[in-house]
């Protein structure tokens, strides 16, 4: 499973997030199926889950997912699972930084 860090974002802002499945995938593979979870690697939120927004949408070899709203100070990490056209079941994963605003 490979790992990446997307943007750190503030708890007030809503964000598109994008897992780039290109790599794994044959040429004339596709995506069938895609689903994206979220958990907490550090910190402290009871409810990680919330920070997903809708589901997740195939765009070729690409799946983005609306991200919302988090626990300031915590990081989540994302999971993207897909199935393809050939069977295979692949997942990415990203961690995703929840920064405080200052005024």
């Amino acid at each position: 499973m490979s790992r990446t860090t997307f943007e750190a974002k503030l708890a007030t802002e809503t964000a598109i997030e994008t897992f780039d499945f290109t790599s794994r995938l044959a040429a004339t593979e596709t995506i069938s199926s895609a689903s994206t979870t979220a958990t907490v690697y550090s910190g402290t939120d009871a409810s990680s889950s919330s920070v997903i927004s809708g589901s997740a949408t195939i765009a070729g070899q690409k799946i983005t997912q609306k991200v919302t709203a988090g626990v300031e100070g915590v990081t989540y990490l994302l999971t993207c699972a897909i199935t393809t056209s050939l069977g295979q079941t692949l997942n990415l994963s990203a961690f995703l930084p929840i920064v405080p605003a200052y005024a």
